[in-house]
């Protein structure tokens, strides 16, 4: 029953419909009796700062998803280091007063390559968004090269410099062992499919998830490659949002699985 002292947190971006995010997170909040509600809002990128001031207020906090991940990096006022270093942010909540940032799609892509039993090797990432920053950080993380492939030329070299600039090693794409897509592409039936990976690619990544898995996923397992969608990522990315959300907390993650999983039959 939501109440004067329901505790309100909200998916900021455009689109956001498609988005199971409150799906999983209400699951979690009903799970653990928690006074709480989940709600998705679109908004334009320069309707963020008020935003996230009146939810942070009210004592809630959220997600920020695309296009608006790097404008939330710079909207919040105590962002952690991986949400300086990689100008991007996905979560945010009250912390001493002010708005604190943090990039959880790092954590969730970790788990999500981890679940799908990921090589040693160089990822080729396709985008350059907020979702390719989620998978530098996740690079750095693990010690491993980087490929980055663009529609704009542009965009790829300055995305290229950025990385070296992290301290990040550029490959190329023939040396990569997995494939990362993390454009929006897939989150309508009538997108183009990504580009084919090259020979040598064992495992698949899509950032992007739909009933019945995305095209792309499908065609990747096609080529015989260890392929998943964005179910898994967006999973681990939620449990670890809830846990800045409720400090001191678990965050449901079985609960919160299943939540999807049922969404996406």
């Amino acid at each position: 029953m939501i109440s004067g002292s329901t505790r309100v947190f909200a998916l900021l971006g455009d689109p956001v419909a498609h988005s199971l995010s409150p799906t999983m997170q209400n699951a979690a909040f009903r799970a653990l009796g928690l006074e709480a509600a989940y709600v998705p809002l679109r908004c334009r990128a320069g309707d963020l700062p008020d935003l996230l001031r009146v939810l942070v207020r009210a004592e809630g906090g959220g997600n920020v998803t695309v296009p608006h991940k790097e404008a939330a990096a710079r909207a919040v006022q105590r962002g952690s280091d991986q949400v300086t270093a990689l100008g991007a942010c996905n979560t945010f909540w009250g912390e001493d007063g002010v708005i604190a940032g943090e990039n959880t799609d790092v954590a969730g892509l970790v788990e999500a390559l981890d679940r799908l039993d990921a090589p040693e090797g160089p990822w080729l990432v396709f985008g350059t968004g907020g979702g390719a920053r989620a998978a530098v950080g996740a690079a750095l993380r693990r010690g491993v090269g980087l490929a980055i492939t663009s529609r704009s030329p542009d965009r790829r070299q300055a995305f290229v410099d950025w990385v070296g600039s992290l301290g990040g090693t550029i490959v190329p794409p023939e040396s990569c062992r997995v494939v990362i897509n993390a454009t929006p592409l897939g989150l309508h039936f009538d997108d183009p499919l990504p580009p084919p990976p090259p020979r040598g690619v064992e495992v698949a990544l899509d950032m992007v998830y739909a009933r019945g898995e995305t095209q792309w996923v499908r065609a990747m397992r096609t080529k015989g490659l260890r392929a998943s969608d964005g179910r898994a990522m967006l999973v681990g990315q939620g449990a670890a949002a809830f846990e800045r959300w409720f400090p001191g907390v678990g965050a449901p993650t079985e609960i919160m699985r299943a939540a999807v999983d049922a969404a996406l039959r």
